[in-house]
């Protein structure tokens, strides 16, 4: 889908202390077998900070460097894939409360890793809907430092990590530009995530444990239709990725990075920059690898990571591309249009 005329007002980010994978396997938390494979160096844990408050701290700092006011927005997406605080409690009209005021629309996005990508959809609808809105305010947050998920050993190929985002996507003018976001959604791989667990009563209401490496392991032993499907799951990447790059009326040597989620080595390498003969250089994996797959925050952390750092300049353009459970394959592309005076 090609966009006009929406601009990223700024990124903020709220990212906890890191421990590295060397302090986890010498405690028996991480396969030294696994560490050697994936080659990841580090997970940010937060340890008690709710996740709506990590919400709230980058949403805070993501307002202060678009210096706009929080009650100028129309719209707020709060993007999660675990847990947020009491069952049946929004986290959402936290930030309400606490930043954003008003009685503007605001929802929670539960599309798994691709959060964001599904809530940047939803907003550039919802802005280009009415000429009087102007602005949306997209957060993601979670702590996987609960009862019931191991973030070390919780899905093959990665390590959950805690962190919040938060972007101000506007028609105001911006540092950088939404130029276009695709999805694809894979219904016949749906049982991949789940496994062979019951619907009812949900897993998590029985104190059964969130084991995605379980769940997945046991679509592949039983060869399952999912398992078989995944063997096209490349070509799909590879379609949604090249109808965001159509969208943005460019094509991949236009492109300066690429954003994958915050996987192993070899699975950024072979799932994602193998397909275009990129180099792993152009990719966003050494600064992912030190943090752990944050959720849905991957994307923006790397984003304003790649911006601060001044990797990025005036001119350049940004491919995102995600997967998640469902199973839904996502991609954007950004434009910067001027470094911003937060970079470093």
């Amino acid at each position: 889908m090609h966009i006009a005329d929406l601009y990223i007002g700024a990124l903020g980010v709220f990212v906890p202390p890191v421990v590295s994978v060397e302090w986890a396997v010498e405690r028996g938390l991480y396969p030294a077998e696994e560490a050697e494979a994936h080659e990841l160096g580090g997970v940010a844990i937060a340890g008690d900070v709710p996740p709506p408050e990590m919400a709230l701290r980058a949403a805070q700092q993501a307002v202060k460097r678009w210096g706009g006011s929080p009650t100028e927005f129309d719209l707020l997406l709060y993007a999660s894939t675990w847990h947020q605080g009491p069952d049946g409690w929004p986290p959402q009209a936290y930030l309400q409360r606490h930043l954003v005021g008003g009685d503007m629309l605001a929802l929670e996005i539960r599309q798994g890793c691709n959060g964001v990508f599904s809530a940047l959809e939803l907003a550039v609808g919802y802005l280009q809907a009415d000429p009087n809105r102007t602005s949306a305010l997209i957060v993601a947050a979670d702590n996987y430092g609960t009862p019931l998920i191991d973030r070390w050993r919780m899905g093959p190929g990665f390590i959950g990590g805690d962190a919040a985002s938060a972007l101000v996507l506007t028609k105001r003018p911006g540092f950088a530009r939404l130029c276009s976001v695709a999805s694809k959604g894979l219904p016949e791989i749906e049982s991949l995530h789940r496994g062979d667990e019951p619907l009812f009563p949900p897993s998590i209401t029985r104190g059964r444990p969130t084991d995605f490496s379980a769940r997945i392991g046991q679509q592949f032993a039983t060869r399952s239709p999912a398992s078989v499907a995944m063997a096209e799951i490349q070509d799909h990447m590879t379609d949604v990725a090249e109808r965001a790059l159509a969208g943005a009326g460019i094509g991949m040597a236009d492109v300066a990075r690429v954003s994958f989620m915050n996987y192993s080595r070899e699975v950024v390498e072979q799932r994602c920059m193998a397909a275009w003969g990129l180099p792993l250089s152009r990719s966003t994996w050494e600064f992912g690898r030190e943090i752990g797959h944050c959720g849905a925050s991957d994307h923006l952390l790397s984003m304003e990571h790649l911006v601060r750092t001044g990797e990025l300049a005036p001119g350049d353009h940004v491919l995102q591309l995600a997967t998640a459970p469902g199973l839904v394959v996502s991609s954007a592309v950004l434009q910067v249009l001027e470094s911003p005076d937060w970079d470093e």
